[in-house]
């Protein structure tokens, strides 16, 4: 994917906010602004991991400019951090203003390298859209937020909320988008609906929603570090990174159990919305990630039964072709099992309100998964697929509305 094109504007815009932002870092050492000067290391920090890890992947001639002024930021991080622990702080200041400067420098070559070479076509915007997969993202943040509701033990504030989610929603774009940069060769042989994806198709080259992907996830890392609070930031940094690096770059493509473990990226987002409420972790926060981490399995197996000839032609190794359908019914069953139990055992904690919504979405969860295994035909996999969705989707929202009422 390595292109000698210019990068496009909005990698060129993540390296001016860090330039601007290390700008800050040096200013706030100097006027010992304390909080603020961390802020800004905050935020420059990721944008250059993200301008360092775009020219890696696709623009060489800006790999030595970015991976110095990251080096120096990291440096001017690890000596300001010394200035707390020693008497005499003079040098460390000295060195960390030093190193902060020169970071700055860095960051401002790499911008000027970045108009080297002939620029790409962008593709259209509406395109950026669909890379961000809103559907999934829509349920992705309903979990995040009955996560916060759950943290906070009723409604969170409106501010605080709206923050976690335009956060959260970075990240969930941010990882979307480099999944279709990652798996546009399989798009390609997935039939005319995946075929036709914005990267699959060429409308938006590679580099392009690389640069989106990466720019969406340090955004979502700055905003949720400084203004809600670290804790929140790395959670939602694991699951981008478990989705794309450990399940789209590795998972999907080598074993039958992909989902089964990959699972566990699309169960992150109570995770974070509970740690944006409390600033910790705790068992209800694992009880919703556990409750997704069980969902995950029977809902993308019903899906690749129905589009498992999608799954075969480009070489996925999806469970009812591995293993055939009669076995992939059988494993829907039992995790759809599980998951009523586990979703009826966890509201203890999660309350009784939500305990009879588990009850009565559970049983109807199991009927269809059952009549999926006595039938096995496609339109009872769709309907379990189709259903699955609201499925969890209304037992969130119990989870939310639960300590609001009771």
């Amino acid at each position: 994917m390595r292109s000698d094109g210019a990068p496009g504007p909005l990698l060129r815009l993540a390296v001016v906010m860090a330039a601007v932002a290390t700008g800050a870092v040096v200013a706030g050492a100097a006027l010992e602004l304390g909080r603020a000067h961390w802020g800004a290391a905050l935020v420059a920090l990721p944008l250059l991991v993200c301008a360092l890890v775009a020219a890696i992947l696709a623009y060489p001639r800006l790999v030595r400019p970015a991976a110095a002024a990251l080096v120096l930021m990291l440096a001017a991080i690890a000596t300001g951090g010394l200035v707390a622990w020693t008497d005499d702080a003079t040098w460390s200041i000295v060195v960390h203003v030093a190193a902060a400067g020169a970071s700055l420098a860095a960051s401002l070559v790499t911008l000027a390298v970045s108009f080297r070479g002939e620029p790409l076509p962008l593709g259209p915007w509406r395109d950026y859209v669909t890379l961000t997969k809103p559907r999934i993202m829509s349920l992705l943040l309903l979990t995040g937020a009955a996560g916060m509701f759950v943290g906070a033990g009723g409604w969170p504030g409106g501010v605080e909320l709206a923050t976690m989610l335009l956060g959260l929603a970075l990240a969930c774009g941010g990882a979307s988008a480099l999944n279709h940069m990652m798996d546009r060769d399989i798009d390609r042989l997935m039939g005319e609906r995946t075929a036709a994806r914005p990267v699959a198709s060429g409308r938006v080259p590679a580099p392009r929603a690389l640069e989106f992907g990466l720019v969406l996830s340090a955004l979502s890392f700055a905003l949720l570090a400084t203004t809600v609070n670290v804790l929140t930031a790395i959670l939602a940094l694991v699951g981008n990174l478990f989705y794309v690096v450990v399940y789209t770059g590795y998972l999907k493509r080598s074993t039958d159990q992909n989902i089964v473990i990959g699972g566990a990226a699309g169960a992150v987002p109570p995770l974070v919305g509970y740690a944006a409420a409390t600033g910790s972790l705790a068992l209800p926060a694992l009880c919703l990630f556990l409750v997704v981490f069980l969902w995950t399995p029977p809902h993308f197996w019903a899906l690749a039964l129905m589009i498992k000839e999608h799954y075969l032609a480009a070489n996925v190794p999806m469970l009812p072709g591995t293993r055939g359908d009669r076995e992939t019914t059988r494993q829907i069953l039992l995790y759809s099992l599980g998951l009523v139990a586990f979703t009826l055992l966890v509201g203890i904690w999660l309350g009784p309100f939500y305990t009879v919504a588990a009850a009565l979405l559970g049983a109807y969860f199991i009927l269809l998964a059952w009549r999926l295994r006595r039938d096995g035909t496609r339109r009872d996999a769709v309907v379990l697929f189709h259903y699955s969705l609201a499925y969890l989707a209304l037992l969130f929202v119990a989870a939310a509305v639960d300590p609001v009422v009771m």
